[in-house]
């Protein structure tokens, strides 16, 4: 099979290997879409993401759709042909983290893309059967591949208790602020304002479901915040963070009303100069995301209700020879969002 190896930052190569046997508890997928994500750009252009080193070739790319052509002898054979969207994590399930439920934290855990386990930038990549899920013929390939990135937004929605009537700041307005922003409004926020530096991501942000935007560009977040409305201002009990820029986060934690909820899921600095006080003295909720954990069943039924729009993130496709024009799509073009590799082309 062909598959695009990272050789060395800045270096993919287009290259040959043995196409994977399914072991006994897996099915083989034949790859037909893998979204570029923010953390496979880095790899790329850094060769590392904090402890997480390349030091050996390595196949980006984790989020991915498929058609199982192959099973193991303890799959069950009806599965060939199946449409999936593969969770690209699969844990130990037998740690402590795992049996509470918590597998995102898995001390062991096996993610595709993240040093040394290899991605899904490749024609075919055995995974094992629970963590290929089947989608309806509602989602299409880019859909089912981008339900990895909802899944992030699901699982960040949950720990900043989004629901009914809540009041939502979403900063940074890219692929996971914009599924932030869906999840969002199909939990019942009814104020869900999304402030980022771009004009054209904020534009898409309205149209997939933000009551308001800042151009956190023109003015500073607060005073964008209390121009909104009126002049009456919003107060957000929600801050999901997806920018990972310093200066965001702690501008969206002092626009937080008191006993709000932080959620930081965007990748910037290692370190952070947290407000203390502000935090002591509203008594705001601070809170890291890792991944996800059992998202699938509820970002499959989003995506195939109409709920949340993915194919409306899609703004290219790049065959599996082309895969750097994809990691790079985002740095050229300010109006990229979501590229698309299709491994199969």
């Amino acid at each position: 099979m062909r598959v695009s190896v990272l050789e060395s930052p800045g270096r993919l190569t287009l290259t040959e290997r043995d196409t994977p046997r399914p072991g006994p508890d897996e099915v083989l997928v034949e790859v037909r879409a893998v979204g570029v994500c923010g953390s496979d750009t880095h790899y790329y252009e850094h060769g590392r993401i904090g402890d997480f080193v390349v030091e050996s070739p390595l196949v980006l790319g984790h989020e991915a759709s498929g058609v199982v052509v192959e099973v193991g002898e303890r799959v069950d054979p009806s599965r060939v042909g199946q449409r999936v969207s593969i969770e690209p994590g699969v844990p130990c399930r037998s740690c402590p983290e795992c049996l509470a439920g918590r597998y995102n934290l898995c001390p062991d855990m096996r993610f595709h893309a993240t040093p040394p386990i290899d991605g899904s930038f490749a024609e075919f990549v055995a995974v094992h059967q629970a963590f290929a899920h089947p989608v309806p013929d509602t989602i299409s390939d880019d859909a089912a591949a981008l339900l990895e990135p909802l899944s992030v937004g699901v699982w960040a929605c949950r720990k900043g208790g989004v629901g009914p009537g809540s009041r939502v700041l979403v900063t940074g307005a890219g692929p996971i602020g914009l599924v932030a922003i869906q999840v969002a409004r199909a939990a019942g926020a009814t104020t869900i304002v999304a402030a980022d530096v771009n004009p054209r991501r904020l534009e898409l942000a309205r149209e997939l479901g933000a009551t308001h935007t800042v151009d956190s560009s023109a003015a500073p977040l607060a005073e964008g915040l209390a121009a909104l409305d009126d002049g009456a201002g919003v107060t957000p009990q929600v801050l999901l963070e997806c920018s990972g820029h310093g200066g965001a986060t702690v501008d969206g934690l002092r626009a937080l009303a008191p006993a709000g909820h932080a959620v930081l899921i965007g990748m910037g600095g290692d370190e952070l100069a947290l407000p203390l006080s502000l935090v002591q003295n509203r008594e705001l909720v601070v809170t890291g995301t890792f991944r996800y954990a059992n998202t699938w069943p509820t970002a499959i039924a989003l995506a195939g209700s109409g709920a949340v729009d993915l194919d409306r993130l899609v703004t290219g496709h790049v065959g599996l020879a082309d895969a750097a024009d994809a990691l790079t799509a985002s740095r050229r073009d300010p109006g990229a969002v979501k590229t698309i590799v299709r491994p199969q082309s």
